[in-house]
């Protein structure tokens, strides 16, 4: 796959951050294309917008990415019984 294009483990690395924080999937808009610097956002629609960068290893953005969205008010959410059975 091209360089400056994201892949499904880009994704599983931002998943892995959104899911436990209680951020549903569809409310995650990710671009395609890496560019540098990278970015993380939020619409006046809730909607978080991520940019992966182009330069960089994906560990250290996911980290920032942690960072960023907890900064934003998000915190880690308990899944009860009812929901882990449904994962």
């Amino acid at each position: 796959m091209p360089e400056g294009i994201i892949d499904m483990q880009d994704m599983d690395q931002i998943f892995s951050v959104t899911d436990p924080l209680g951020i549903h999937r569809e409310s995650v808009r990710v671009d395609l294309s890496k560019e540098d610097p990278g970015s993380i956002g939020r619409t006046d629609g809730g909607i978080i917008e991520i940019t992966v960068p182009e330069t960089g290893a994906i560990e250290e953005f996911i980290q920032r990415l942690q960072g960023e969205l907890e900064g934003m008010g998000y915190v880690a959410q308990e899944l009860d019984d009812a929901a882990e059975e449904e994962n």
